[in-house]
């Protein structure tokens, strides 16, 4: 099903291309507008599911009872969980300060909205590094480049 959704995609972004080309002040061009709009995002879904999709296929096991998942010893968190939490924490602070002052504070609050899913996952490595039962104040600089 992944073909099918990318193609999908692909051609709903070309559809958003073609429209924004008939996009003027009138009321057609603000339904072409609207046509742009809803057709590039659901294109863009659509894409982003074709590539990134993951087969719900079973390899060919029947289908029984699932297998226990071992619990695994809590791992000692390193300060690079910190690091990283508090960086990004900083890189939205500066980008919804600098888009409030600038264009004022409506599209400040968008920009939030917009950083929402990001202020969030950095908050979690911050909050998740300090209720940690082993915590570890070493930042390593090898962990956090390696290419996985």
């Amino acid at each position: 099903m992944r073909w099918p959704g990318l193609l999908a995609g692909i051609v709903l972004v070309g559809v958003a291309f073609l429209a924004a080309g008939r996009v003027a002040d009138t009321r057609e061009g603000l339904i072409s507008e609207v046509i742009t709009l809803l057709a590039g995002m659901a294109g863009v879904i659509l894409i982003l599911y074709g590539l990134f999709a993951t087969s719900s296929r079973t390899s060919g096991r029947p289908a029984g009872p699932l297998p226990r998942i071992r619990s695994t010893p809590q791992r000692v968190r390193s300060a690079n969980d910190l690091l990283l939490g508090g960086g990004g924490l900083l890189i939205a602070t500066i980008l919804i300060v600098g888009i409030a002052l600038s264009t004022g504070p409506l599209w400040g609050l968008l920009g939030l909205v917009l950083l929402l899913p990001m202020v969030v996952g950095c908050g979690y490595l911050c909050a998740r590094f300090l209720r940690a039962p082993e915590r570890e104040w070493r930042i390593d600089l090898q962990r956090l480049t390696r290419l996985r």
